[in-house]
Protein backbone atom coordinates (compact mmCIF):
# COMPACT_ATOMS: atom_id res chain seq x y z
CA UNK A 1 0.00 0.00 0.00
CA UNK A 2 1.42 3.45 -0.75
CA UNK A 3 0.12 6.74 0.45
CA UNK A 4 0.70 9.76 -0.89
CA UNK A 5 0.40 12.91 0.79
CA UNK A 6 1.02 17.09 -0.08
CA UNK A 7 -0.45 20.22 0.75
CA UNK A 8 -1.58 22.62 -2.73
CA UNK A 9 -2.25 25.96 -2.45
CA UNK A 10 -3.83 27.93 -4.99
CA UNK A 11 -4.94 31.48 -4.67
CA UNK A 12 -5.73 34.32 -6.65
CA UNK A 13 -3.12 37.06 -6.88
CA UNK A 14 -5.05 39.85 -6.32
CA UNK A 15 -6.08 38.53 -2.50
CA UNK A 16 -2.21 37.84 -2.29
CA UNK A 17 -1.17 41.38 -3.27
CA UNK A 18 -4.12 42.59 -0.37
CA UNK A 19 -2.84 40.53 1.96
CA UNK A 20 0.87 41.57 1.66
CA UNK A 21 -0.09 45.00 1.81
CA UNK A 22 -2.14 44.86 4.93
CA UNK A 23 0.66 42.73 6.29
CA UNK A 24 2.80 46.03 5.05
CA UNK A 25 0.97 48.20 6.69
CA UNK A 26 0.18 47.01 9.84
CA UNK A 27 4.39 46.61 9.88
CA UNK A 28 4.65 50.73 9.36
CA UNK A 29 2.15 50.91 12.19
CA UNK A 30 4.87 49.71 14.50
CA UNK A 31 7.30 51.68 13.73
CA UNK A 32 5.18 55.12 14.01
CA UNK A 33 4.32 53.65 17.34
CA UNK A 34 8.12 53.07 18.22
CA UNK A 35 8.79 57.03 16.90
CA UNK A 36 6.22 58.42 18.84
CA UNK A 37 7.60 56.86 21.64
CA UNK A 38 11.18 57.92 21.89
CA UNK A 39 10.08 60.64 24.05
CA UNK A 40 8.56 58.52 26.51
CA UNK A 41 9.31 57.48 29.93
CA UNK A 42 9.79 53.53 30.32
CA UNK A 43 9.07 52.86 26.48
CA UNK A 44 10.35 50.14 24.86
CA UNK A 45 10.70 49.52 20.93
CA UNK A 46 8.87 46.66 19.54
CA UNK A 47 10.14 44.64 17.04
CA UNK A 48 8.33 43.18 14.30
CA UNK A 49 8.51 39.56 14.08
CA UNK A 50 7.27 38.25 10.32
CA UNK A 51 6.28 33.94 10.66
CA UNK A 52 7.07 31.82 7.55
CA UNK A 53 3.31 31.13 6.88
CA UNK A 54 2.67 34.77 6.47
CA UNK A 55 2.09 35.21 2.98
CA UNK A 56 -0.51 32.80 3.24
CA UNK A 57 -2.12 33.80 6.53
CA UNK A 58 -1.52 37.68 6.30
CA UNK A 59 -1.66 39.63 9.52
CA UNK A 60 -2.76 36.62 11.60
CA UNK A 61 1.42 35.55 11.02
CA UNK A 62 2.50 38.95 11.86
CA UNK A 63 3.80 39.64 16.00
CA UNK A 64 5.83 41.84 17.85
CA UNK A 65 8.73 41.28 20.47
CA UNK A 66 9.53 44.04 22.99
CA UNK A 67 13.86 45.36 23.11
CA UNK A 68 14.53 45.05 25.89
CA UNK A 69 17.90 46.90 25.70
CA UNK A 70 17.98 49.82 28.51
CA UNK A 71 16.88 52.78 27.19
CA UNK A 72 18.41 56.85 27.85
CA UNK A 73 18.85 57.42 31.83
CA UNK A 74 18.53 60.90 32.53
CA UNK A 75 18.81 63.21 35.68
CA UNK A 76 15.32 64.36 36.89
CA UNK A 77 16.56 65.60 40.22
CA UNK A 78 13.22 65.03 41.47
CA UNK A 79 13.06 62.04 44.80
CA UNK A 80 10.33 59.64 43.63
CA UNK A 81 11.64 59.27 39.63
CA UNK A 82 13.32 56.41 39.79
CA UNK A 83 15.62 54.40 36.96
CA UNK A 84 16.95 50.77 36.34
CA UNK A 85 20.38 50.79 34.77
CA UNK A 86 19.65 47.03 34.64
CA UNK A 87 17.22 45.12 32.95
CA UNK A 88 13.94 44.27 34.85
CA UNK A 89 10.83 45.66 35.59
CA UNK A 90 8.60 47.47 38.64
CA UNK A 91 5.35 46.39 39.57
CA UNK A 92 2.40 47.62 39.81
CA UNK A 93 -1.38 46.65 41.58
CA UNK A 94 -3.74 47.77 38.66
CA UNK A 95 -7.42 46.21 38.62
CA UNK A 96 -6.55 43.81 35.77
CA UNK A 97 -3.71 42.63 38.35
CA UNK A 98 0.33 43.14 38.45
CA UNK A 99 1.63 45.46 35.46
CA UNK A 100 5.54 45.25 34.87
CA UNK A 101 6.69 48.86 33.64
CA UNK A 102 9.88 50.47 33.47
CA UNK A 103 8.22 53.58 34.04
CA UNK A 104 9.79 54.76 37.31
CA UNK A 105 7.56 57.64 37.75
CA UNK A 106 6.15 57.69 41.29
CA UNK A 107 4.25 59.83 44.05
CA UNK A 108 3.60 60.08 47.44
CA UNK A 109 -0.43 60.00 48.36
CA UNK A 110 -0.75 61.61 51.87
CA UNK A 111 -1.42 58.24 54.00
CA UNK A 112 2.14 57.69 52.33
CA UNK A 113 1.43 55.22 50.14
CA UNK A 114 3.91 54.91 47.04
CA UNK A 115 1.97 55.01 43.95
CA UNK A 116 2.73 55.23 40.09
CA UNK A 117 1.19 57.99 37.81
CA UNK A 118 -2.34 56.57 37.43
CA UNK A 119 -2.35 56.32 41.71
CA UNK A 120 -1.69 52.66 41.48
CA UNK A 121 0.27 51.16 44.18
CA UNK A 122 4.04 50.29 43.33
CA UNK A 123 4.80 46.43 44.79
CA UNK A 124 7.40 45.34 47.31
CA UNK A 125 9.55 42.01 46.87
CA UNK A 126 7.16 40.54 49.01
CA UNK A 127 4.19 41.34 46.64
CA UNK A 128 2.82 43.78 48.94
CA UNK A 129 1.96 47.41 48.24
CA UNK A 130 4.71 49.83 49.43
CA UNK A 131 3.91 52.24 52.39
CA UNK A 132 6.10 54.60 54.43
CA UNK A 133 6.01 54.28 57.92
CA UNK A 134 6.19 58.40 58.17
CA UNK A 135 4.76 60.86 55.88
CA UNK A 136 7.87 63.03 55.37
CA UNK A 137 6.99 66.74 54.90
CA UNK A 138 9.56 66.70 51.74
CA UNK A 139 9.90 63.98 49.31
CA UNK A 140 13.75 64.59 49.70
CA UNK A 141 13.59 62.97 52.80
CA UNK A 142 12.50 59.43 50.79
CA UNK A 143 15.71 57.32 49.86
CA UNK A 144 16.36 54.52 48.12
CA UNK A 145 19.36 52.93 47.40
CA UNK A 146 20.58 51.26 44.64
CA UNK A 147 18.57 47.60 45.47
CA UNK A 148 15.93 49.05 45.80
CA UNK A 149 15.33 49.37 49.39
CA UNK A 150 13.44 52.60 50.03
CA UNK A 151 13.40 54.85 53.36
CA UNK A 152 12.12 57.63 54.59
CA UNK A 153 13.75 59.64 57.80
CA UNK A 154 11.89 60.03 60.69
CA UNK A 155 12.91 63.47 62.42
CA UNK A 156 11.44 61.39 65.79
CA UNK A 157 14.46 58.88 66.00
CA UNK A 158 16.96 60.64 63.74
CA UNK A 159 17.39 58.05 61.57
CA UNK A 160 15.94 55.92 58.65
CA UNK A 161 12.95 54.48 58.65
CA UNK A 162 12.67 50.86 56.05
CA UNK A 163 9.59 50.49 53.79
CA UNK A 164 10.31 48.20 51.56
CA UNK A 165 12.38 46.72 49.16
CA UNK A 166 11.13 47.48 45.53
CA UNK A 167 10.04 44.46 43.54
CA UNK A 168 11.73 44.36 40.74
CA UNK A 169 11.34 41.27 37.90
CA UNK A 170 12.64 40.31 34.91
CA UNK A 171 9.52 39.67 31.71
CA UNK A 172 8.95 35.75 33.61
CA UNK A 173 8.44 37.60 36.92
CA UNK A 174 11.56 36.38 38.41
CA UNK A 175 12.91 38.66 41.00
CA UNK A 176 15.92 40.84 39.79
CA UNK A 177 19.07 40.27 42.35
CA UNK A 178 20.86 43.23 40.76
CA UNK A 179 18.59 45.49 39.61
CA UNK A 180 21.24 48.92 40.24
CA UNK A 181 18.19 51.38 41.21
CA UNK A 182 19.36 54.92 40.33
CA UNK A 183 17.30 57.43 42.41
CA UNK A 184 16.38 60.81 40.99
CA UNK A 185 16.94 60.14 37.09
CA UNK A 186 14.42 58.94 34.54
CA UNK A 187 14.99 56.37 31.92
CA UNK A 188 13.24 57.11 29.16
CA UNK A 189 12.44 54.80 25.37
CA UNK A 190 15.17 52.85 24.29
CA UNK A 191 14.56 53.75 20.00
CA UNK A 192 16.53 54.71 17.64
CA UNK A 193 14.91 57.65 15.34
CA UNK A 194 17.65 57.02 12.82
CA UNK A 195 17.02 52.96 12.57
CA UNK A 196 13.00 53.87 12.95
CA UNK A 197 13.59 55.68 9.62
CA UNK A 198 15.90 53.20 7.65
CA UNK A 199 13.44 50.71 8.35
CA UNK A 200 10.28 52.91 6.68
CA UNK A 201 12.60 52.89 3.26
CA UNK A 202 11.86 48.85 2.64
CA UNK A 203 8.83 48.58 3.76
CA UNK A 204 7.53 51.21 1.91
CA UNK A 205 9.11 49.69 -1.08
CA UNK A 206 7.40 46.24 -0.43
CA UNK A 207 3.56 48.20 -0.31
CA UNK A 208 4.43 50.01 -3.67
CA UNK A 209 5.74 46.43 -5.42
CA UNK A 210 2.34 44.76 -4.10
CA UNK A 211 0.11 47.79 -5.03
CA UNK A 212 1.48 47.68 -8.72
CA UNK A 213 1.41 44.05 -9.03
CA UNK A 214 -2.54 44.34 -7.89
CA UNK A 215 -3.04 47.20 -10.06
CA UNK A 216 -2.06 44.96 -13.21
CA UNK A 217 -3.62 42.23 -11.70
CA UNK A 218 -6.45 44.49 -11.68
CA UNK A 219 -6.40 46.13 -15.15
CA UNK A 220 -5.59 42.58 -16.50
CA UNK A 221 -9.13 41.23 -14.92
CA UNK A 222 -11.17 44.44 -16.14
CA UNK A 223 -10.01 43.72 -19.51
CA UNK A 224 -10.86 40.10 -19.53
CA UNK A 225 -14.50 40.89 -17.83
CA UNK A 226 -15.05 43.50 -20.52
CA UNK A 227 -13.58 41.30 -23.88
CA UNK A 228 -16.28 38.69 -22.34
CA UNK A 229 -18.96 40.91 -21.97
CA UNK A 230 -18.53 42.05 -25.84
CA UNK A 231 -18.20 38.54 -27.11
CA UNK A 232 -21.23 37.50 -25.75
Amino acid sequence: MQINGGVRFCEPGMRASIRAMHVQTEILGMINENIEGFDKVGYQRKEPVVSTMTEYIGIHGLSNTVDDQLGRIMVSHNPLDIALANKGYFQIQTPNGVKLTRDGRFKLDKEGNLLSLEDFPVLSDSGMPIKLPVVPDNIDKVVVDTKGKVSVYDKATNSLAEAGVLGVVDANGMAVLNPDVKQGYNEYSNVSLQNEFLQVKPVVRNFEANRQIFLIQSSNLQKVISQLGSAS
